[in-house]
């Protein structure tokens, strides 16, 4: 009977995966606000009048306050210092604003001409509302990362970092298959009989989802009190506090900067490509504006049915660093395909979307999980903001940078009152960041060979 109340209560497997679920819930309704705009790009275009670079600086605008305000490392120390609790609703509430200024900027008309800081007055604080979001969302990821450590070690970590990403997934998967049914469903006529989407209506409908995302977090806030009270009653030595000179011993360590290295550019061959996945499915394979979004979201539905698989893998028999390098090897190809001018049909475009799911399900199953083995508990919060902050650099300055080579180097005709593009050169660039993930990849191998951080070792202790 002693031995039974000794139990903590992480030890009870129901209540673990019910934490997971709730905090999981959470991070889909942020994904979901995440990528909603990109299905809506054409129609930005159409009925907005933006461009390939308003876009591009609408999109940069994640990374923001992020990068150069340093949030992301703020939140990391705060997590460290004032734990998951306080962290995680201040996060959700960054989320909640940031949507409901986006959600203004869209559904507000602005005089024609209207200026802010040398771009249009909508644009300008749309991107204000989504690097405020922003800033919410990437705080939410680390502490919903650092809350399944403290749920999981020991235990199914990788599994539950890979069902969280999955869940997470499903708000990609929605944002893309949703948004212009959504757009299209509260649409009208005007009086000359032309059919207007209603760009505002899949973002009103963000705002809901991440109040209700608001609240599974705040009752997940209850469960985490119980823990902290479970583990005091155990006389468990509680850790010794995060302290500053531990941000030098996290930035000294070469292992760190590789799984960051990689993560960068890894994401950066992912993520904005999925901002302009949809147009691609336009431009180059000739799908219907009303179906773009379905290829590109079939990326996010191979990685909810394989982030986990994989997650479960790397716990059982381990090699967390060949299955990093095969992912990498798998994104040069997808986007030398899609570089490529052959076979501009819609099934190869979804083929190879299905390998890129792969590859997306791989990296990030394998990745998250090897962190808690480079650095010690105490410092994840810190470890974790940092390795997302350089990923946001990646997160901010690609999609820019490929709305500005697709203005200045890719126009095509107009066709029907929308602009074309040639998507040769940005699939170029995707692929070479592939590249460098591969080489940091087998880095990665090589420097955890000399220091035996376990990566290549499963995660379930016998």
């Amino acid at each position: 009977m002693t031995e039974h109340l000794k139990q903590k209560l992480n030890d009870s497997a129901v209540l673990r995966w019910s934490v997971l679920a709730l905090v999981a819930f959470t991070m889909l309704c942020g994904y979901f606000l995440t990528d909603v705009m990109s299905p809506l790009k054409p129609m930005l275009e159409k009925e907005l009048l933006w461009d390939s670079l308003d876009y591009g600086f609408f999109t940069s605008a994640y990374g923001w306050f992020n990068v150069f305000l340093l949030m992301l490392i703020f939140g990391g120390i705060i997590l460290d210092k004032m734990g998951v609790r306080f962290t995680g609703m201040g996060a959700c509430l960054l989320m909640v604003f940031g949507c409901g200024l986006k959600y203004y900027a869209i559904s507000t008309t602005f005089p024609e001409g209207a200026m802010l800081f040398g771009f249009k007055t909508q644009v300008t604080l749309a991107a204000l509302g989504y690097a405020i979001f922003g800033v919410g969302v990437e705080i939410a990821g680390i502490t919903v990362s650092k809350i399944i450590v403290k749920w999981f070690k020991g235990k199914e970590m990788a599994l539950a970092m890979g069902l969280e990403m999955a869940t997470a997934r499903i708000g990609t998967t929605l944002a893309m298959v949703l948004t212009v049914p959504l757009a299209d469903f509260f649409g009208s006529m005007d009086e000359s009989g032309t059919f207007h989407t209603n760009i505002p209506a899949p973002i009103l409908f963000c705002l809901i989802m991440l109040c209700v995302g608001t609240i599974a977090f705040f009752l997940y806030t209850f469960y985490d009190k119980k823990l902290d009270a479970s583990l005091d009653a155990e006389g468990l030595e509680p850790e010794e506090p995060f302290r500053m000179k531990d941000i030098v011993y996290i930035i000294t360590n070469k292992g760190f900067w590789l799984i960051a290295l990689l993560c960068v550019l890894f994401y950066s061959a992912v993520f904005p490509f999925i901002k302009y996945a949809a147009d691609l499915m336009v431009q180059k394979y000739n799908v219907d504006p009303k179906l773009a979004g379905t290829i590109p979201g079939l990326l996010p539905i191979g990685a909810i049915i394989l982030t986990p698989l994989f997650g479960s893998l790397y716990d059982r028999i381990g090699k967390g660093a060949t299955l990093m390098i095969i992912g990498s090897v798998m994104l040069i190809f997808v986007h030398t395909m899609f570089a490529l001018p052959i076979l501009n049909i819609w099934w190869f475009a979804t083929i190879i979307m299905i390998i890129l799911g792969f590859a997306f399900s791989l990296v990030p199953s394998a990745m998250w999980p090897s962190v808690p083995k480079i650095i010690p508990e105490k410092q994840l919060g810190t470890a974790y903001a940092l390795i997302f902050w350089v990923q946001n650099w990646g997160l901010m300055g690609v999609p820019l940078l490929i709305g500005w080579v697709l203005n200045t180097y890719c126009k095509g005709p107009v066709v029907d009152g929308a602009q074309t593009y040639d998507y040769t050169l940005p699939m170029a660039i995707f692929a070479l960041f592939g590249v460098l993930a591969l080489i940091v990849a087998l880095m990665l191998k090589a420097e955890n060979k000399k220091k035996g951080y376990g990566l290549e070792e499963a995660n379930i202790q016998k």
